[in-house]
């Protein structure tokens, strides 16, 4: 299970067709250090985005994978 205070590139290794969401929120950078480093709620609150919505989406992903 995906939680907002994950890794974005960890996040990424678990379920790689979560880059598209993280696409849909603004952040298409996802080789660059603040990937390797930027939890999925920090992404989020640079980006204007909601890290639940955004947790509950990817974890509705890897359980229908």
């Amino acid at each position: 299970m995906v939680t907002k205070d994950m890794i974005i590139v960890d996040v990424l290794k678990i379920c790689p067709d979560a880059a598209e969401l993280f696409f849909s929120i603004g952040m298409h950078c996802l080789g660059c250090p603040a990937a390797r480093s930027e939890t999925i709620e920090q992404a989020c609150e640079v980006h204007g985005a909601d890290a639940d919505e955004l947790v509950d989406k990817i974890n509705e992903l890897i359980e229908n994978s």
